[in-house]
């Protein structure tokens, strides 16, 4: 820079030792650090002065309106309207769920009580049908032996020829016996 063109500034001694360091722990000319500083404190507009920085705070004051504006708006127009949709369908599903299982558990017990019935009805029969197999084994059983004697009958009878009456009253009587013994 011309010498011409800088300017000087006076302050105390305890300010100057103060503006060493500073300039020393950022590593920079105390000229530069100043023309910084100046820089700083025009761009910005805060007053050194305010340490506490009320325009800062007020900034941030104002965003944080305009962000909890935005958000109470989102939560009216969004948020809101999502939540009562969502607890309408949700009331709805447990209106599904709980008509689904009175009807799925109302079928299932009359199921499952016709299936008890049919099975009942099921062994029965089974039995049913075992018996009936035994009376027609029975039955057959007897018909052969009723062919059996009734065959006998006949040979014996052939066999006696017709001048023989007290035998042929003898075997008729045996095989009524024969029969009544079946």
């Amino acid at each position: 820079m011309e010498a011409e063109s800088l300017k000087t500034v006076k302050f105390s001694q305890n300010t100057d030792e103060k503006f060493i360091k500073i300039s020393q722990a950022l590593g920079r000319s105390r000229r530069e650090l100043f023309s910084q500083m100046v820089d700083y404190f025009y761009k910005n507009k805060k007053d050194p002065i305010d340490l506490n920085d009320d325009v800062l705070k007020s900034t941030l004051v104002r965003s944080h309106k305009t962000y909890v504006g935005f958000i109470k708006n989102q939560e009216d127009l969004l948020l809101i309207p999502m939540k009562e949709a969502m607890d309408k369908m949700i009331a709805n599903q447990k209106d599904i769920v709980r008509f689904f299982n009175e009807q799925v558990l109302g079928a299932n017990k009359s199921i499952l009580k016709y299936q008890l019935s049919q099975e009942e009805k099921f062994a029965a029969t089974d039995q049913l049908l075992k018996i009936l197999k035994e009376q027609m084994e029975t039955k057959s059983k007897l018909k052969v032996k009723m062919l059996q004697i009734l065959n006998g009958y006949i040979k014996a009878r052939e066999e006696l020829g017709s001048f023989k009456a007290k035998e042929k009253e003898e075997l008729a009587d045996r095989v009524r016996k024969q029969i009544e013994s079946l």
